[in-house]
């Protein structure tokens, strides 16, 4: 089922029981984050709120919160439509009549992924020249954000140079009824545009949609290559034309079956204040100068619904999303880079923190070519700490990744420590905003024999090693993580795991706080991907300088607790949060879906 707007999706999720109407008035400031996160910890259904305070418009949540509902989006698995377009890429070069005739189907298909000029749709319903956005309910999601934000916004520019469009999700503050933040992170599409349009002293017009196709939120997040339309992989998703309507006011094409658009400018030299936010690496991020977005006019259809998301510390929406995108570029990545196995970056971590891969080794140090490669990928070029593994390695399992860097990683030649580096603008780890290192990890088989057999065993009582190491929890033989006490001398436990007989025999030593569960991987690669920086954080039990670079001695410790100066992690409210559980049968959330 190819769903053309928000209206179609809603009625699928009523249909299969994946949607609750929520009747009773919720507030957008932190009320519905505090639902939503009970709901996408059980997997729950979507949650439309039909009475919002402060707004009119009705509220939706949680669209993309399973696997379930985000598969059924792409109307099949993800992995199915980059395999087809390998296939269709590999038959078809050169092209030959019968090849032509054998998929024809396939590229009919493939000719429906365009965008189709019409002149009436529903977004032209309505159109409020004087803004009101602060009548859209937008949400707060955490008590320190610094106002209200639209979550899920689908940003549409143009190059100012050739005209190709980008589609992207960058987070909004709305500061009053007619002006908004433009959080244009480094790496972002839109963000090269207004750089361009900068360049030339001009303003930039801007689009803003919010709702439409789900197709066409997916597409927005994918990590495309710069200067591909986004818009054009919604409509691959769809498997049928995206309808869009041109406006003479921007030069801009939007979505005809969009809930609302905002179209304004961005100029060069405005700025303001925007955050702090509660964001999906699970912490506050950093309050900074970012462009001012001007809204000169709202469009919305009828009875419009308002779609937004809540991110925090995972998982949330975005969680299920990332793993579907990464599943459907896969096989286009493997056209790129021959002898790629698989690359997974976690999202656990918030997806930049941490990538492995795994990669063929046609001869030595080629492991350190596909490193290269992949920082030099689009997104992919901000990870963190990448690293590649054998060919077969199961690359999405920490432990698998764990037991191939015990076997193959050598100190002398696997560890490379990059700085200074660009970084996330989210990761707050760095000397500086958008600054900061990284580390290549390289599990590289010597004559396809490991570099150890027996693996050490399992890590003593925790007290037996320092009295301020709370509990050990070994991901694999390769990583030993301890949590240990708020204040404890860091400098002090490393010595003395560095020491003691066993914990002296794992390769690394992971410090991170008392708020990680040791019983929940999801959480310790939350803890100890979030909060360190590679520069900074690594304490080898010895180093020498070789040529130009740094060689290290194991057992390597890695201080990921949270430290002074480090952004906040988000936490609700704890009266909100007391009052949602005391409100809950009031939701009435926990009775089966609605139907449509």
């Amino acid at each position: 089922m190819s769903f053309v707007n928000l209206r179609d999706f809603l009625e699928h999720l009523a249909a299969t029981r994946q949607l609750k109407r929520v009747r009773t008035q919720v507030d957008p400031n932190q009320e519905v984050t505090v639902i939503q996160h009970q709901v996408i910890q059980r997997q729950g259904p979507a949650l439309l709120f039909e009475h919002v305070k402060g707004s009119k418009h009705r509220l939706v949540t949680n669209l993309f919160g399973t696997p379930e509902r985000v598969q059924a989006v792409f109307q099949r698995p993800p992995e199915e439509i980059g395999a087809e377009l390998v296939e269709l890429a590999e038959r078809l070069m050169p092209p030959k009549v019968s090849s032509l005739w054998t998929y024809r189907r396939r590229l009919l298909r493939l000719l429906k992924a365009r965008l189709r000029n019409v002149r009436r749709g529903p977004i032209l319903e309505n159109l409020a020249s004087s803004p009101r956005l602060d009548e859209l309910p937008c949400l707060t999601c955490w008590p320190l954000d610094g106002g209200a934000f639209f979550t899920l916004p689908l940003v549409h520019t143009t190059d100012p140079e050739n005209g190709r469009g980008n589609l992207g999700i960058y987070r909004m503050q709305r500061y009053d009824a007619a002006t908004t933040g433009m959080h244009w992170q480094i790496e972002k599409g839109g963000a090269f545009h207004f750089h361009k349009a900068c360049e030339k002293n001009m303003p930039l017009p801007v689009s803003v949609f919010l709702g439409g196709p789900p197709a066409l939120t997916i597409s927005a997040i994918a990590p495309l290559p710069e200067g591909i339309d986004e818009r054009l992989l919604a409509a691959l998703i769809m498997n049928r034309p995206l309808d869009v309507i041109a406006r003479p006011s921007t030069g801009h094409r939007i979505p005809a079956q969009a809930e609302f658009v905002l179209e304004g400018t961005v100029r060069p030299g405005e700025t303001r204040k925007e955050g702090p936010f509660g964001d999906h690496l699970g912490h506050y991020s950093h309050s900074a100068e970012f462009p001012i977005f001007r809204v000169d006019r709202v469009l919305m259809r009828n009875d419009a619904v308002f779609p937004a998301t809540v991110v925090g510390k995972p998982p949330q929406e975005d969680y299920y999303i990332g793993c579907a995108l990464q599943e459907m570029i896969l096989p286009l990545t493997k056209i790129i880079m021959p002898g790629l196995d698989d690359v997974w970056s976690y999202p656990e971590s918030g997806f930049h923190p941490l990538a492995v891969l795994s990669a063929k080794e046609r001869y030595p140090r080629e492991a350190l070519k596909y490193a290269m490669w992949a920082l030099g990928q689009g997104q992919l070029s901000l990870t963190k700490v990448l690293m590649v593994m054998p060919a077969g390695v199961n690359v999405r399992d920490i432990e698998s990744v764990s037991r191939a860097v015990w076997s193959y990683l050598d100190a002398e030649s696997g560890i490379h420590l990059l700085a200074p580096t660009a970084q996330d603008t989210l990761d707050f780890t760095g000397p500086a905003m958008n600054t900061g290192s990284r580390l290549i990890v390289l599990a590289s088989p010597r004559d396809g024999k490991p570099l150890r057999d027996r693996h050490p065993p399992m890590p003593p009582p925790a007290r037996q090693v320092h009295s301020e190491i709370l509990g050990f929890r070994s991901l694999g033989p390769a990583f030993l993580i301890a949590a240990i006490k708020p204040g404890a001398d860091t400098g002090k436990i490393r010595e003395a795991m560095a020491r003691h007989t066993v914990t002296k025999e794992y390769l690394f030593h992971v410090l991170v706080s008392d708020d990680v569960d040791l019983s929940s991987n999801m959480s310790i690669l939350w803890g100890w991907f979030t909060r360190f920086d590679p520069l900074a954080d690594l304490h080898p039990a010895g180093k020498v300088v070789q040529g130009n670079r740094l060689v290290f001695d194991f057992p390597i410790a890695i201080d990921a607790t949270w430290k002074p100066g480090y952004r906040k992690p988000v936490a609700f409210d704890p009266e909100i949060e007391k009052m949602v559980q005391a409100r809950w049968f009031e939701y009435d959330i926990d009775n089966s879906g609605d139907h449509p």
